[in-house]
């Protein structure tokens, strides 16, 4: 299964990071109907980067720096047009993989210490 996910994002030239975030996007079938995969990867790719320049170290604790990362969401998924009604639980689902993805980090750099 992770083998076939790693492929997959090779075939959309996405990175591990990028692909999480990828499928977090088009979860919905009705996303995946209203966009067309350069478009979702384009969203994916401004969307992971967005998150890596605005990454917060005490984001996760912090309510004030997770409002932030949902407006910055929002923002970047209405300039996508995502589709209205998917919105709200493709910010929840995006933030739920930030969290996944700072605990990832911090755990890396606890082994490098």
């Amino acid at each position: 299964m992770i083998a076939d996910a790693r492929k997959d994002g090779e075939k959309l030239g996405l990175t591990e990071d990028e692909l999480a975030f990828y499928d977090a996007l088009s979860k919905p079938q009705a996303v995946r109907d209203f966009y067309e995969n350069d478009q979702l990867v384009a969203l994916t790719r401004e969307l992971t980067d967005a998150l890596r320049r605005n990454r917060k170290i005490d984001w996760q604790t912090r309510e004030s720096a997770r409002a932030e990362m949902r407006v910055m969401v929002k923002k970047l998924l209405n300039k996508y047009g995502y589709p209205p009604k998917e919105t709200a639980g493709a910010v929840e689902t995006v933030i739920e993989q930030c969290e996944l993805w700072a605990d990832q980090a911090d755990m890396a750099n606890d082994a490098t210490v």
